[in-house]
């Protein structure tokens, strides 16, 4: 019987072939007309699979490529110090920690990669999570009660918060992005408020901005306010030597909640939840992600504490982001491109139409770099972008390439 028999893989028989098909998955009808509405407006998502290491050279779909849509900021994912420090616990501990953090599953090394990252941030304390998606969703729950509080939010603020607050029962508010005229007002609003939290992102992941922290910290003690912000591109990338926006600020003790990423600029995987002592033990009792959640396995513990001390004892990662980043942002203006309100390595490639982004997109992949084309409903229907996220590891050859690749691309889709 010829492989390509229906009955190959089923016992090779009528009666094979019959249960195998009993077996098969239904379909479920609104889930394909669901999906088949997501590609008639060609809005689906078909992620490019990578075949190397996550490196500003890497191989995708197997092609070579320039990669210029990672978070791998710091170029750390294949440090030297960060892999041998997984693959050391990795062969002292195993590949498991066996139970979540609460019970069982807490090792020295976790606690070892908390206390170094307090160290590095400058604060008494941090918690780390299974990302930084977990970290928001479940410490947010826990910070108001009901009614009586407001959380009070940036309109552009990432989904992992929007989630977060959604699973709460307090009262809401959104205003306008940075605009802290507008954010005094609702405090205002909601002066007889039980608890106010106010909720930003550091570094704001579609346009690349800053958030005025230092201007938000201000008015949230004027009021009586917490302040909670999401800082996971902020995290090795703001502050002295990458310590996050809170250090670049100089905020320590002023924030509440500083939320940061290891799956960034770090290199590794996971979230951080940093601040007090206090905000640790009420995180680690009542913060039902990580008390639910696996313990992340050692390696992954050790790659985290290696990645910190990297950053702590090798400024030159930081500082050649900046260079690359100032470089690449003079260049592409000088190209007549509009870079939106970027003044981080995030830099968007404003394109107005979802069409214009897709092909921008398309024909830099043509060209031999990778970049994200970033969509409605991610963005306003007139605000795509074509989304650069620069890489300490980019060569001048590579950013060189990149340029021309770009001025190419920009005729033909007719953005300059």
């Amino acid at each position: 019987m010829s492989d390509s028999s229906p009955f190959a893989n089923c016992g090779g028989t009528q009666k094979g072939w019959l249960r195998f098909k009993d077996t098969m998955a239904r379909d479920i009808p609104w889930m394909r007309e669901r999906f088949d509405d997501l590609k008639s407006q060609n809005l689906q998502w078909e992620p490019p699979t990578l075949e190397s290491a996550s490196t500003p050279s890497c191989t995708v779909d197997g092609q070579d490529m320039i990669m210029l849509s990672a978070n791998n900021y710091l170029n750390l994912t294949t440090h030297p110090k960060v892999v041998a420090a997984a693959v050391a616990a990795t062969q002292k501990y195993g590949a498991g920690s066996g139970s979540v953090r609460a019970i069982s599953g807490t090792m020295d090394i976790h606690l070892e990669a908390e206390r170094k990252v307090a160290e590095f941030k400058g604060v008494e304390a941090s918690l780390i999570y299974s990302a930084g998606y977990t970290a928001n969703v479940g410490l947010i729950p826990t910070l108001v009660t009901g009614k009586q509080d407001v959380i009070i939010s940036d309109e552009l603020n990432h989904g992992s918060i929007i989630d977060g607050v959604r699973l709460t029962k307090a009262s809401r508010a959104v205003y306008p992005h940075n605009d802290v005229a507008a954010l005094e007002q609702v405090l205002k609003q909601h002066s007889d408020s039980e608890r106010k939290l106010i909720i930003t992102d550091g570094v704001f992941s579609m346009d690349g901005d800053v958030a005025p922290l230092d201007e938000i910290t201000e008015l949230a003690e004027e009021h009586g306010a917490m302040v909670f912000v999401d800082d996971c591109h902020g995290e090795g990338v703001l502050g002295d030597r990458g310590a996050g926006i809170v250090d670049h600020f100089k905020l320590q003790g002023r924030v509440d909640f500083e939320i940061g990423s290891f799956s960034k600029a770090l290199g590794v995987q996971g979230g951080i939840v940093a601040g007090s002592e206090q905000v640790r033990t009420h995180a680690l009792n009542h913060s039902r992600s990580w008390l639910l959640s696996g313990s992340q396995p050692p390696g992954v513990a050790a790659a985290q504490k290696a990645a910190v001390e990297v950053l702590m004892e090798e400024p030159e990662h930081h500082a050649r982001l900046w260079a690359n980043t100032d470089h690449f942002r003079k260049e592409m203006e000088s190209l007549g491109f509009d870079l939106g309100m970027s003044t981080t390595p995030i830099i968007p490639v404003m394109c107005g139409e979802s069409a214009v982004a897709k092909q921008l997109s398309a024909e830099m992949r043509q060209l031999g770099v990778v970049v994200g084309a970033i969509l409605f409903p991610m963005v306003a229907r007139d605000k795509a972008r074509v989304r650069n996220q620069l890489s300490a590891g980019l060569s001048d050859g590579q950013l060189n390439e990149i340029l021309v690749a770009y001025e190419k691309a920009g005729k033909i889709v007719g953005l300059i």
